[in-house]
């Protein structure tokens, strides 16, 4: 009989708060880059919360830790739950971390109670998720994956040239673990939504069934550095003016293509950057998404087209590259179902969506059955030192997520 465990909502909510620290910015949100000291801080936290439960602590080659309980069976691979402790730049207090207190939390649950579930328990801090710092983003379940080779994250280079692989020595987290070969019974990834529709319905949890398809591009422009006094309009080849032709372009193809179709420019570098100086080259990057695989490459065809249509006729050279593609996924059916019937244990409302942004269970669905549950988020603001939820909407998404792993184990008795 699956028992009826109930999370402590407030011990949840304080371990929010205290980890808010590590990186806390004067506007109430969290910096706390990959690989940074912050994130060493939070890394540290959270390594010695799993040990004073008595889990056994271990970090792969690219910095991925993981905290397991054992079961009653220990032949069986664990069942896994987890997100991210980095953030963005400009982030807030939930996004990602949630899904790692959230899985802390009912481990302590089950510590308190001395339940002993079938299989393994195991916490995941999965390593640039967000890819802000290093790109691309969901870097760790990635190489766990097999998408990518831990050599191919150690190469990395962020903007300022650090290097990912002296950065994960410098802060002591480049472990012995091998990455590759991972086996999960399953896995379960608590989020906020980082949409408004679970806000506006008042919806308590979000059922995610699958996740939609996305790339991201770097783009180059060079044209030629001129003095802006002395040389005339007509005999310019101005990057600045062609990368912001580009910028309206992918915007107006996404209003077409709407209402799945999204994509932005992210990011912009002008150079040299002066006043007085026609800019000579720029690199911008684009985010493209669709839950449709075909219609997301019919966006990257047209983006290639508006890049030689654009540029071209006004003098300038570009080079341009996919630097991360992730296919449209959807989830374990039978995780959806432990979903659902967690959610309808608690007595919470529910909606099925389909999610928006890019998570580690995308990649990880590739080896493992793998679902997401989303708790709400005030108007859908993430990504923004603003991103707001309550306790309660972070409890009832635990709470869910914690009655789903025991559904989940007791089918493997």
């Amino acid at each position: 009989m699956i028992p009826n465990l109930s999370i402590n909502p407030q011990r949840l909510w304080d371990t929010l708060m205290e980890t808010a620290e590590f990186g806390g910015t004067a506007k109430g949100g969290v910096k706390r880059l990959t690989l940074s000291d912050e994130d060493k801080q939070a890394r540290d936290w959270f390594k010695r919360a799993c040990e004073a439960l008595g889990c056994s602590v271990t970090v792969d080659q690219v910095g991925n830790i993981y905290a397991r309980r054992s079961g009653k069976r220990n032949d069986l691979p664990p069942i896994a739950m987890g997100s991210h402790l980095d953030t963005q730049p400009t982030g807030g207090k939930f996004d990602g971390i949630l899904g790692v207190l959230a899985g802390l939390e009912a481990l302590r649950t089950l510590h308190e109670t001395g339940y002993e579930t079938n299989a393994p328990i195991e916490i995941i801090n999965w390593t640039n998720e967000e890819g802000s710092r290093f790109a691309p983003g969901m870097l760790g379940s990635a190489v766990v994956a097999g998408v990518y080779k831990p050599e191919f994250a150690w190469s990395l280079i962020d903007r300022d040239g650090s290097n990912f692989g002296a950065e994960l020595e410098r802060i002591g987290y480049k472990g012995d673990t091998q990455t590759g070969g991972r086996a999960f019974s399953a896995m379960f990834e608590l989020h906020i939504e980082q949409g408004p529709i679970l806000d506006k319905e008042k919806i308590e949890v979000g059922v995610v069934t699958g996740m939609q398809g996305m790339r991201w591009y770097e783009v180059t422009v060079t044209g030629e550095s001129a003095h802006t006094g002395a040389t005339p309009m007509t005999m310019r080849k101005n990057a600045l003016l062609g990368s912001a032709r580009m910028v309206d372009a992918i915007d107006r193809m996404a209003h077409e293509m709407a209402p799945s179709a999204v994509a932005t420019v992210g990011m912009i570098e002008n150079m040299p950057n002066s006043r007085n100086v026609v800019p000579g080259e720029v690199f911008f990057t684009i985010d493209m998404r669709h839950p449709d695989d075909e219609v997301l490459q019919q966006m990257e065809d047209r983006m290639r087209a508006e890049l030689a249509s654009v540029l071209t006729p006004l003098g300038l050279s570009y080079e341009e590259r996919c630097i991360w593609s992730s296919p449209a996924v959807k989830f374990s059916p039978e995780l959806i179902e432990c979903v659902r019937i967690g959610a309808k244990k608690s007595g919470y409302t529910t909606k099925d969506l389909v999610s928006g942004a890019g998570h580690d269970a995308a990649f990880i669905s590739r080896i493992a059955p793998t679902t997401m549950i989303f708790a709400p988020c005030l108007n859908g603001i993430s990504h923004n030192e603003a991103e707001s939820s309550t306790l309660e909407e972070c409890a009832a998404g635990t709470q869910t997520m914690l009655n789903a792993v025991l559904e989940f184990d007791s089918r493997l008795g």
